[in-house]
């Protein structure tokens, strides 16, 4: 088990004993602890084979115990217990999003409610609104909720997705004579949610390539098993399809299945004017039925006439006619990227002191970094009050003083209030050097409310961005009904930056509302929102998102030096 593993199960126990209606204190302490698991900058099998669990902070005697169980065994008996309490269908209650403990807990106790069929039932007939407090609005976001769950319910996260796939690939590369091997698909695409698996892959002996496939460890069921294809079930229920071809035909292979249903009908159509026909083996012309084979992609398109198509870019949404213009765009990397200006530290929410998150920065290769700790209006994630985040900004200005080459700013994620005040005062706020605003309450506030909202906030003078600007969670939650054309519109008209979210489980702004806001003049910003050092590694995913937006370099803030950011943003001069 990993870290992720190790977290997800913590939080099911604390799902499952706010279910039961158990203690705040005792439900945050899972809530907690799988938050720490999860922010580790190592492995937790490594941390428990020193026996320090308990010194991870946020993890007590008693957890810390179960987590070893759990690395031990596989599983976990008190999360077992708890499982035997529910019907295993009210348990999937806690799936639907927008269903929490709460309101799984009232409709199982007070409707008889034991599936997620006979929550739907409940929200068509009447009964759910009839319930004191809720009332048809919330009948009707449940069976919209319910409605998007069933059409994803065979896909899952590219944050989940993506590291189950290397550590499959690692395995196999590990075992198996291959001479090439990666991915396609919309998991090529770095698309935020993935179906099937797509691998494509050469070999001197495919054979023994798909021997080694279907035997790995990480295999539950084999669905396939042949010389040139096999598909397995992984036992994360991930299905992978592998296939092998001879070296001169990889590139059309893998330009076949790559490309999204749309990017590939568009460029059958073009190809077919032009009297030739595509699949995965090559290029034919149509008259005689001579075929071209390509090793790799980059000949494939430039035998159509036109330039190599960056994977993210594949989603028929123009690329092609701007591959043929040779016009494409040059894409942001995370190569381009100099800081990061969302981050936390275990001041609120994070897990390690801003030196730990300054040392990651640095080595990293960053010039910069804003520590972000939340504010603590609402009282969630161990928000500041005003006093101390005056204490925390003269510990991060001493901090920089001491910093050569490398720039640390003091800021603030910030909660826009329901009416689109701010949680910290003009005067406060004027002494950070970035301010990054956000919404974490109030989501089902109606469109214009909402948007009003985040205008008021985009319009604060001492605003420097607006994260996570839809609050989408990936799975969990839709995003809140929000106008984002003004949105947009305001932003460029006030200079403020919108961010892209690195994080798996939120990727927001999606790549198409970025495009929209860069085609609109807006600059964004692509920040992980890093609670530990290892969630700077995740700002592939953003930049993943920003590149699937046709996003350059010059589009996004924190590629800028330092010298030209400070005159962007509200640094404080020091």
């Amino acid at each position: 088990m990993n870290n992720a593993d190790v977290a997800a199960t913590l939080s099911e126990v604390a799902a499952l004993l706010d279910l039961k209606n158990e203690s705040g204190f005792k439900v945050r302490a899972y809530y907690n602890a799988a938050r720490a698991v999860d922010g580790l900058a190592e492995e937790i099998r490594d941390v428990a084979a020193r026996g320090s669990l308990k010194n991870i902070k946020g993890v007590g005697s008693s957890t810390a115990e179960r987590i070893d169980e759990l690395l031990q065994t596989g599983s976990m008996k008190y999360l077992e217990s708890l499982r035997s309490e529910f019907p295993s269908g009210v348990r999937d209650l806690l799936g639907v999003p927008g269903v929490g403990p709460s309101l799984a807990r009232r409709v199982y106790q007070e409707l008889g409610v034991e599936s997620v069929e006979q929550l739907r039932e409940a929200s068509e007939d009447g009964r759910l609104a009839a319930l004191s407090g809720l009332g048809e609005k919330t009948a009707q976001n449940v069976l919209r909720n319910l409605s998007r769950a069933n059409k994803r319910e065979s896909r899952i996260s590219l944050g989940k997705a993506l590291p189950v796939v290397e550590e499959l690939m690692q395995a196999l590369e590990n075992k198996a004579p291959l001479r090439q091997l990666t991915t396609a698909g919309s998991l090529r695409r770095w698309a935020p949610t993935i179906g099937d698996i797509d691998l494509m892959a050469t070999s001197v002996d495919p054979d023994r390539v798909m021997e080694v496939f279907v035997s790995l460890p990480q295999v539950s069921q084999v669905l396939a098993h042949g010389s040139t294809k096999s598909a397995i079930l992984t036992d994360n229920g991930l299905q992978v399809d592998l296939r092998i071809v001879p070296d001169e035909s990889f590139g059309a292979l893998l330009q076949h299945f790559t490309g999204s249903k749309d990017h590939n009908i568009e460029l059958r159509e073009y190809s077919l004017h032009r009297g030739l026909s595509l699949n995965e083996y090559g290029i034919a012309e149509v008259e005689t039925g001579q075929r071209r084979t390509f090793d790799d992609e980059h000949a494939f398109y430039e035998a159509l006439e036109m330039a190599y198509i960056e994977p993210e870019l594949r989603q028929g949404a123009g690329e092609i006619a701007a591959a043929r213009a040779r016009s494409l765009p040059d894409l942001v990397t995370t190569r381009d990227i100099r800081g990061d200006l969302h981050a936390h530290s275990e001041w609120s929410d994070g897990s390690v002191p801003i030196e730990s998150m300054v040392e990651a920065a640095r080595a990293r290769g960053y010039e910069y970094m804003a520590i972000t700790d939340h504010s603590g209006g609402i009282g969630l994630a161990g928000g500041l009050n005003p006093e101390r985040l005056l204490e925390q900004i003269g510990y991060i200005r001493r901090l920089d003083a001491s910093l050569e080459g490398f720039r640390l700013l003091s800021g603030s994620e910030v909660d826009i209030k329901r009416d689109g005040s701010l949680d910290f005062p003009d005067e406060l706020l004027a002494q950070l050097d970035w301010v990054i605003a956000s919404v974490h309450s109030g989501f089902t506030q109606t469109r214009e409310q909402m948007t009003d909202r985040i205008i008021r906030a985009i319009e604060n003078p001492h605003v420097d961005a607006i994260a996570h600007p839809t609050g989408r969670l990936i799975g969990r939650r839709e995003p809140y009904e929000v106008d984002l054309e003004r949105v947009f519109e305001t932003a460029a008209r006030t200079g403020t930056a919108l961010e892209i979210n690195s994080f798996p489980d939120r990727l927001d702004l999606v790549d198409t509302h970025a495009r929209r806001a860069r085609e609109l003049g807006v600059m964004l910003v692509v920040n992980t929102d890093a609670h530990s050092p290892l969630h700077l590694d995740n700002i592939i995913y953003g930049i993943a998102m920003a590149r699937r937006a046709w996003v350059e370099p010059e589009g996004v803030l924190n590629t800028l030096p330092f010298s030209e950011l400070r005159a962007q943003i509200s640094c404080v001069e020091r």
